[in-house]
Formats: structure tokens, C-alpha cells, sequence
């Protein structure tokens, strides 16, 4: 069995409708963040984050509208730009200077249609990172509005995995040499001080 339905399979056992989307949110949501350029591959990533349990918005919710469209649910893919320098979040002084180097950026939530609206649902902070002020959705009743993850600049809504998945890799593949550069240097440092924010918590 795929590792994706098992672990969907695993997570909504018993659970009635309502109560598996809440439970699927809540599993993804507590999947530590951790940025891997590798995950942001439609095919690999959601699977390569189960496995490895750690990844960013762009696996976590490809995963979430996955295991959504399996039970039942419509979902569609938005794109908020956005500047990590300009986040409000405590960030450490090292973590804050390499997210000034930093172009513009894209994050990844989905909208599910519920009860015939469309709803925000952002499954990106675990919980202990609320403690320096990202937006973290401790508690979703499955029919409302979650907190966006980021302050964005601009949305775009795309229909299907495959269309975000496209307009993904055409938007990293402007980048210049420098931006990628600067890109993972913030990457290596945001994923070390995140995990300094997960120690303190437990401590």
C-alpha cells in the first residue's frame, strides 16, 4: 500500500466525515516545518515529508488537498507572495538579517469547499512556533476560516495540483543564481533556529 493512503487510512480509521478533515488537519498541521527544496516536487515531496516527518507549505498542503480529494473533498491551491523579512515573528537576529537578502517569496494553503463556501484552511506552523509569533491554527472546528500563515502580498488560485505544481516551478525558475543562493542560506539558518524554538518549548 502507498505510504499516503495508509497513513490516511491510519489518521481517519472510525472518523466520520467532519471529524477526518479536522484530524487530517491536525496531522499535517503538527508535522514539524522544516524547509527541503527537494520536497517542493508534486510527486516526491508529501511522500518524502511522511517519511522523513518534517517539510514547509508547499508538501504540506499538496498532502493535505490529496487526502482531502480522497475523502470526498474539493479543493483548490492558492499562492500568496510574500516577503519573510516583513513576517511578524520574533526572529533572531541571524535569522532576521539573512531574511532581509531574500526576494519575494511564494507560500502554499489550500481553500476547501465546506458547506458551500470556500474555506481557508493553512496547516503550515506546528505548534510550538507560536511561542515567537507565527500565526499557528492551535484549534480548527473544521467549518471556518484557519489564520494565513504569512501577510501576503498578492493570491493566486489555481484549480488542480498540476496547475500550481506549473505555475510553481515557473516562478522558482526565475530566480537568479544569487537569489537561490540567498534562498538557501536562509533555509539551512531558519530550519537550525526553528528547531533552538522547538527545544526551548520543550524545556
Amino acid at each position: 500500500m502507498d505510504i499516503l493512503e495508509g497513513t490516511l487510512i491510519g489518521w481517519t480509521k472510525d472518523l466520520s466525515p467532519e471529524e477526518s478533515r479536522v484530524e487530517v488537519f491536525n496531522k499535517i498541521r503538527n508535522i514539524p516545518y522544516f524547509i527541503d527544496a527537494e520536497m517542493i516536487s508534486l510527486e516526491k515531496g508529501p511522500r518524502k515529508m511522511l517519511k522523513c516527518n518534517g517539510g514547509s507549505c508547499t508538501p504540506k498542503h499538496y498532502l493535505l488537498g490529496m487526502m482531502y480529494d480522497r475523502i470526498g473533498l474539493q479543493v483548490r491551491y492558492c499562492t500568496y507572495s510574500f516577503w519573510w523579512r516583513d513576517q511578524k515573528v520574533d526572529y533572531s537576529e541571524k535569522v532576521q538579517d539573512l531574511a532581509d537578502k531574500l526576494p519575494l517569496t511564494y507560500h502554499l494553503a489550500c481553500e476547501v469547499l465546506i458547506e458551500g463556501s470556500w474555506i481557508l484552511v493553512d496547516a503550515t506552523w506546528d505548534l510550538p512556533l507560536g511561542k515567537v509569533g507565527f500565526p499557528v491554527n492551535e484549534q480548527w472546528n473544521g467549518k471556518s476560516d484557519t489564520l494565513l500563515a504569512v501577510t501576503p502580498e498578492e493570491k493566486i488560485t489555481c484549480a488542480t495540483l498540476r496547475e500550481r505544481d506549473e505555475d510553481f516551478i515557473g516562478k522558482m525558475s526565475l530566480y537568479t543564481s544569487g537569489e537561490k543562493l540567498a534562498l538557501s542560506r536562509f533555509s539551512k539558518g531558519f530550519n537550525r533556529w526553528l528547531e533552538e524554538v522547538r527545544e526551548k518549548e520543550e524545556k
